[in-house]
């Protein structure tokens, strides 16, 4: 494996939140999906899932179902970018998958202590394999409370997922509007080698 490749691969990936109105291919998806179940995971236990929605009508109603109990009040910061602004920056965007035609919902045990790393893992996977495919992607958080309400609970009833599993990330997946935003800089003091 070429490291310099890989380095490149994680130091050229960016989120996107503009998506042209074009589907991704199933089988790009496919991929995406199986970057996913090959991620660490805590004891080797497997326990997350991923639904991946390949339907733009149904993930801009999921992506509305994420942002009806989005509470700006705890936000840390208020601005995360002008060239991909999110809606900590514009309250004006009804949708929190931003237009993205595919999205994979990440689903982890409720009750296991690692199932919200394990998911996160999964979601880095993905898209760093999309990035690889050249598709746009972002991951997006708040996913605990996207299906509380009964339509959510259909959603999650058609979809099989067991009672006692939560929702613990989305992965958008597309085709980015516009140009590929710059990237930010790495900020110094955040790491240190000890001996």
């Amino acid at each position: 494996m070429d490291s310099e490749k890989l380095l490149n691969l994680i130091k050229t990936r960016r989120s996107i939140r503009k998506y042209q109105d074009r589907q991704i291919s199933e089988s790009d998806l496919k991929k995406v999906i199986e970057a996913g179940i090959w991620a660490p995971n805590a004891g080797g236990g497997q326990r997350s899932k991923i639904i991946g929605v390949h339907d733009k009508n149904l993930t801009e109603y999921i992506g509305k179902l994420n942002i009806a109990h989005f509470d700006r009040t705890n936000l840390a910061g208020s601005y995360v970018s002008e060239e991909q602004p999110s809606i900590i920056d514009d309250p004006n965007i009804k949708s929190a998958f931003y237009g993205a035609p595919s999205v994979c919902v990440i689903f982890g045990q409720e009750d296991f202590l690692y199932s919200i790393p394990d998911a996160f893992c999964c979601a880095e996977n993905m898209v760093l394999m999309a990035h690889s495919l050249g598709l746009a992607s972002c991951i997006i958080a708040r996913a605990e409370e996207t299906f509380t309400s009964p339509v959510g609970q259909q959603l999650l009833k058609k979809w099989e997922i067991p009672e006692n599993f939560i929702a613990r990330c989305f992965v958008l997946l597309g085709y980015i509007e516009g140009t590929e935003p710059h990237g930010k800089i790495r900020y110094e003091g955040r790491v240190k080698i000890v001996s």
